[in-house]
């Protein structure tokens, strides 16, 4: 019966039925948050996690079916790698490799051209929370002095059990799209300390309403402006007619809209934590506060016209867990570049096989680069200084915001157009990665695409026109 129902339901909103299933798991995760604020909270930490356990492998088996089987399989290891191989360097660097090389597996055996809703979506996720267990286990053992403040939070102080691991692993409001979070926040929310009412349920209903708005309000914006921005417009021979000025400005609001697509479903997310209480983040100037589990920052997205600031904004935990767990691990290679370049390279493999996350990676590292470099040349001239704090400012934000969101969906092409033929032939078709004069041959002479491919050539050699 459910499947009749969800098929007539992707129709009729033109979205495929894995992203309807998706997106019903996450509002799903609200249902459940309140079940367990309503009737759990009080009860043994043991039926706690057997809620969790049981709520996450639901929503496992009705977006994965039988394939659940992977996450729980890895999620198994890791415990046994917890338990026979101790607080050891060997520990984490045998969870690392297994996780990942499962990952790269599953990512191997089921990629394809497109971007499919598979059980290795959520199993991205599930791999940093079990490495970064495995990390915080090893922490646990240290001393207290030789660790930073964030391993401190997160280090273990005694072995974890079995229902502990896996209520951490399938806890409904991250198993699926995130977001990131230790096992030392999971139990304190199973030992009831996340609550600003000590002892009862948190007053977090209206901030978790609030995000759900947010975030139902980024799904209506995708929803509605997607359709006119797909993926594969790029690769028809319309979009290679269209003037230059047209695919710059296309690829600038394409970029825009589709990353509504991850901001939508993290709020959303964010708002299932806040209402069970994992987002509570103590008390700032009086306020308690709620974004322990915060994955956007929505205004600064919507307002910086730096990409750094973008990047600052968009996917916050995953990139906290890389920094933590990869950047400022690898201090001992002295040199912050060196590990910055590594850290990319990680999310590069862990984002999947396809050449685009390589290409899209790699731009990023170069524009980041770039932008600071443009920084300090503004800050250390007086002239440009005084220009950028003039009344001119508004006028300069709005190149500055053009400039800063061509940039973000140029890399953001191969990122969503996976394979080396899309977007090379994207790139070709405007003027930054010139086509061959080969290529030419095969163009209708005296058609469209013929003339700009001349005037390119002669524009590249002026001696042609002698």
């Amino acid at each position: 019966m459910a499947a009749p129902l969800l098929e007539k339901l992707s129709e009729s909103l033109g979205s495929p039925e894995p992203a309807v299933r998706l997106i019903l798991s996450v509002l799903i995760g609200y249902v459940f948050a309140l079940v367990y604020r309503w009737f759990l909270f009080y009860q043994p930490a043991t039926v706690i996690h057997l809620f969790h356990i049981c709520s996450g492998l639901s929503l496992a088996a009705f977006n994965f079916g039988s394939q659940l089987y992977h996450s729980a399989t890895c999620v198994f290891v890791q415990f046994l790698m917890l338990r026979l191989m101790g607080r050891t360097v060997t520990a984490v660097l045998s969870s690392f490799t297994f996780q990942m090389l499962y990952l790269l597996s599953g990512y191997y055996y089921t990629a394809t051209e497109e971007y499919d809703i598979k059980w290795t979506m959520p199993h991205c996720v599930l791999t940093l929370k079990l490495i970064g267990l495995a990390f915080d286990f090893y922490d646990g053992g240290k001393e207290p002095s030789k660790l930073n403040p964030e391993q401190k939070k997160g280090a273990l102080a005694s072995v974890p059990t079995l229902l502990e691991v896996f209520g951490f692993s399938y806890f409904y409001g991250g198993f699926l799209v995130g977001p990131q979070f230790t096992l030392r926040s999971y139990q304190s929310l199973v030992a009831r300390e996340l609550t600003d009412c000590p002892g009862k349920p948190p007053n977090s209903v209206i901030p978790a309403l609030k995000r759900f708005a947010l975030g139902f309000l980024c799904l209506a914006i995708y929803a509605i402006f997607s359709p006119s921005y797909p993926d594969n417009y790029f690769l028809t021979d319309e979009y290679e007619a269209q003037p230059f000025w047209y695919r710059c400005v296309f690829i600038l609001l394409w970029g825009k809209v589709m990353l509504y697509k991850y901001v939508s479903c993290w709020v959303i997310a964010e708002g299932v934590c806040i209402l069970a209480g994992l987002g509570y983040n103590g008390v700032v100037d009086g306020k308690h506060q709620w974004d322990a589990c915060a994955n956007m920052r929505v205004w600064l997205f919507e307002t910086t016209p730096l990409f750094g600031g973008t990047i600052a904004s968009f996917n916050i935990n995953t990139n906290a867990w890389a920094a933590r767990h990869v950047f400022k691990r690898l201090k001992f290679l002295g040199n912050k570049t060196l590990s910055h370049v590594a850290t990319l390279f990680f999310l590069t493999i862990w984002h999947g096989l396809h050449s685009g996350y390589i290409l899209c990676f790699s731009m990023e590292f170069f524009i980041i680069t770039v932008e600071r470099q443009a920084q300090a040349l503004v800050q250390d001239s007086p002239l440009l200084t005084k220009l950028a704090n003039s009344h001119l400012y508004p006028l300069i934000y709005v190149v500055q915001q053009f400039i800063h969101w061509l940039f973000m969906g140029y890399p953001l092409v191969p990122f969503c157009l996976f394979t080396y033929d899309k977007w090379l032939k994207v790139y070709s078709s405007i003027y930054f990665c010139e086509r061959p004069e080969r290529e030419k041959a095969k163009l209708k002479p005296g058609s469209e695409p013929w003339k700009r491919s001349e005037k390119r050539l002669n524009i590249l050699d002026p001696e042609r026109e002698m």
